[in-house]
């Protein structure tokens, strides 16, 4: 028996007929791209290891920009300006310290707990089709909404009890000004928690691979987005319409103000259960009164 043929077996392939491009006709638009996904780094992909090594590449290089934004500081004007609180600037401990962290959280705990997942429940084989672009963005959104609304629930009852909070999630509070890299400055428990969700989540909507994968760079993005600690003009939360999506500015006033502004993403459910900050007048408040 093959090196090949025991690797497949090994991680639950697919039959080879199913690594050839697909030769009949297609309306769907990524239909090459996923072909060439397929065809072409399979071994890659079809390993159980892939969405990890995809969320934390992420991570750490959407981390890396803003890594020299805030060791620049007032030296980057055109940047600083829109630092929401420039007295608080993470230094390069503090950075080390986040990302030590994670890797310490990845190995001690993600990494064992994808190798029992895998031997208990194999990944299927892939699809032969694409989604469509309906059915990525429909799949993405649906999925978002789903993580938001379980998280919102299980962030504010981690505030309201102060057992809950002190054993698993203030650690992620060690900082009142957030930066790129305390993203997942996490307890182990908690990083399971939203590892947990964030793999169900797509299996319960039926998502394609495809629409996996996009969603979980496009989380790990906001994610990241939501604690650097600047408000950018072109960020999500200036370009999401009728003030539906927090961004950094609600999750930093969370860190100011830590009973307030509980949902990661969007802002429906903190402003149905009154937990909303408004954001832009008590950000801008805070604000001029530290520059007087």
């Amino acid at each position: 028996m093959s090196t090949g043929f025991k690797n497949s077996k090994m991680w639950n392939v697919t039959k080879i007929p199913l690594l050839l491009p697909t030769s009949a006709p297609s309306d769907r638009l990524l239909q090459p791209l996923w072909d060439y996904v397929r065809f072409n780094h399979y071994t890659l992909v079809s390993s159980p290891f892939f969405p990890v090594l995809l969320a934390f590449s992420g991570y750490f290089s959407f981390s890396i920009p803003f890594t020299f934004l805030d060791l620049l500081g007032e030296k980057v004007p055109c940047f600083h300006h829109y630092k929401i609180q420039k007295e608080r600037r993470p230094t390069m401990q503090m950075m080390m310290r986040s990302f030590g962290r994670a890797i310490y959280n990845h190995v001690v705990f993600v990494v064992p707990a994808v190798l029992l997942n895998s031997y208990i429940m194999p990944m299927p084989p892939l699809p032969s089709l694409a989604p469509t672009v309906l059915e990525l963005f429909s799949g993405w959104l649906g999925t978002m909404l789903l993580f938001d609304t379980q998280y919102f629930i299980w962030h504010m009852v981690h505030h309201k009890n102060r057992q809950l909070y002190k054993w698993v999630h203030a650690i992620h509070h060690d900082y009142m000004a957030p930066f790129s890299w305390s993203t997942q400055h996490l307890s182990p428990i908690e990083l399971m928690t939203v590892g947990f969700w964030s793999n169900l989540d797509p299996i319960m909507l039926k998502c394609y691979p495809l629409t996996t994968w996009f969603t979980t760079v496009v989380s790990i993005w906001m994610s990241v987005e939501d604690h650097i600690g600047y408000d950018l003009p072109w960020a999500l939360n200036h370009l999401v319409p009728f003030g539906l999506y927090g961004g950094a500015p609600a999750h930093d006033m969370h860190h100011q103000k830590p009973n307030n502004n509980y949902a990661p993403f969007f802002s429906h459910w903190d402003r149905i259960f009154g937990t909303a900050t408004a954001v832009d007048r008590e950000t801008q408040k805070y604000l001029k009164l530290k520059e007087q």
